[in-house]
């Protein structure tokens, strides 16, 4: 059964870094792809970027220039560099891996300050 485990959420002040990493347990096949949503309070879940399998990437505009998706196939893992955060980008964050089906972690929160 594959599972998702998310890690590296947490408080950032504005303008500062964050990355989060995604791994999949369960699966030894490559999943076509592999990405990140995130959900703000009251808001619905939201597309932030996507990676292909071969490496084919798609960003939200508002985070276009900002963000920067990556994956290692070899770990099944998906990464999301996330630089000039503003608190506009305060949500909590779930990868999303492809293989058949969709499949989500359990989400990740990410607090912006002022």
């Amino acid at each position: 059964q594959v599972q998702l485990v998310e890690s590296g959420g947490g408080l950032v002040q504005a303008g500062g870094s964050l990355r989060l990493s995604c791994a999949a347990s369960g699966s030894s096949d490559s999943f076509n792809v592999m990405g990140w949503y995130r959900q703000a309070p009251g808001e619905q879940r939201k597309l932030v970027a996507t990676i292909t399998s071969s490496g084919l990437t798609n960003y939200a505009g508002s985070v276009k220039g900002r963000f920067t998706i990556s994956r290692d196939n070899a770990k099944n893992t998906v990464y999301l560099q996330m630089n000039s955060l503003k608190p506009e980008d305060t949500a909590d964050y779930y990868c999303y891996f492809w293989q058949q089906r969709p499949y989500w972690g359990q989400g990740t929160q990410v607090t912006v300050s002022s």
